[in-house]
């Protein structure tokens, strides 16, 4: 379009003032008389082929074009800000989710260590039991050794003591008589 415009508009501003016309201007000599005919004409000849019609009609289609693409347009906006709301809403439930799950487990890992902390002071008395029972019962045994020990040397010391005051015939007489014993015990 642009192609026809420019060589035009060169044209006319090429043509003087002195070629003008001169002289009545309903007669065929006046140029601006047949300029006037022959857009008359071509007008005429536009609206004989329905040009206009046809201008109007692809004119028509083209906004109804637009104006579906406007209409998908829209709809598909509504469609994103629906789809935009329920995603919001997702996010939403799915952050209150993960705050429930968070609260869950540190109420959890509180209930832990509270239950850790009932074990291990049960443990600690376990512990202190059994320690506290080790050491009356090497206690005990310590006690038995040093009754064994002072048994063993009461013997030894009455052994000592009897041995220096007994004769001869007096240990005989008592190897007789516990001899006596054990059989009658026996029998």
């Amino acid at each position: 379009m642009r192609n026809v415009i420019a060589p035009a508009l060169v044209l006319s501003l090429a043509a003087s003032p002195a070629l003008a016309a001169k002289g009545p201007f309903f007669s065929l000599g006046n140029t601006d008389f047949i300029v006037l005919i022959a857009f008359l004409v071509f007008i005429g000849i536009l609206v004989y082929f329905k040009v206009p019609t046809l201008v109007a009609g692809m004119l028509d289609k083209r906004a109804e074009g637009i104006k579906s693409e406007l209409d998908e347009a829209r709809a598909l906006r509504e469609e994103a800000q629906s789809l935009l709301a329920s995603y919001e809403r997702k996010q939403k439930e799915v952050q209150d989710q993960a705050d429930r799950i968070v609260t869950r487990a540190r109420e959890d890992a509180a209930a832990a260590a509270e239950q850790a902390k009932e074990d291990l002071k049960k443990s600690i008395a376990r512990r202190m039991a059994a320690a506290e029972d080790q050491i009356a019962s090497a206690e005990a045994s310590a006690v038995k050794e040093v009754r064994d020990k002072a048994i063993v040397i009461a013997v030894a010391a009455a052994r000592d003591v009897i041995a220096k005051q007994m004769t001869a015939t007096e240990a005989n007489k008592l190897i007789d008589d516990s001899i006596a014993q054990v059989d009658a015990k026996l029998h």
